[in-house]
């Protein structure tokens, strides 16, 4: 047994996940959703990563099984530039120009859409609605409740 191979608990999630994406029943999932099939096993691979593992632009062109899928779930979730809740903070507090733990919306909307794997304008504005707390009268937000929402905290 390989050391990276994932785990029996693994195992088990990507393949409850799998079996959501094997739409026919077949065993097998259409290789256009694997960003989408990482998503759902609870990892968060950037589109650059995806794309390593040569998904087609349309659905119907190739398929994978469970089997092929796994070591490329392994991949991902040994990849280590997915930036951790703490990595987060030491990035913010960049932005904490007062030091006591806010920043300006403006600046994380900025982030969020130029820096990175840059989010689209309706993206940004459905993460700011769903992650951000009301900034106050001076545009600011506490950054840490941003950061323990988007990494589930």
């Amino acid at each position: 047994m390989m050391s990276d191979y994932p785990s029996a608990k693994d195992q088990e999630k990507v393949k409850f996940a799998f079996d959501i994406f094997d739409f026919d029943g077949h065993g097998e999932v259409d290789m256009f959703y694997i960003g989408d099939l990482l998503r759902a096993c609870d990892l968060n691979p950037s589109e650059k990563l995806v794309n390593t593992f040569g998904p087609p632009d349309r659905k119907g062109l190739k398929m994978m099984k469970v089997a092929d899928f796994l070591p490329m779930y392994a991949a991902v979730k040994k990849d280590k530039n997915k930036g951790s809740y703490e990595d987060f903070i030491e990035v913010m507090k960049l932005y904490d120009k007062q030091e006591d733990g806010t920043m300006m919306l403006g600046e994380l909307e900025y982030i969020l859409s130029s820096l990175g794997e840059p989010m689209e304008k309706a993206q940004v504005a459905t993460a700011l609605a769903d992650l951000a707390p009301e900034e106050d009268e001076d545009g600011l937000i506490p950054y840490d409740i941003f950061l323990k929402k988007l990494c589930g905290k």
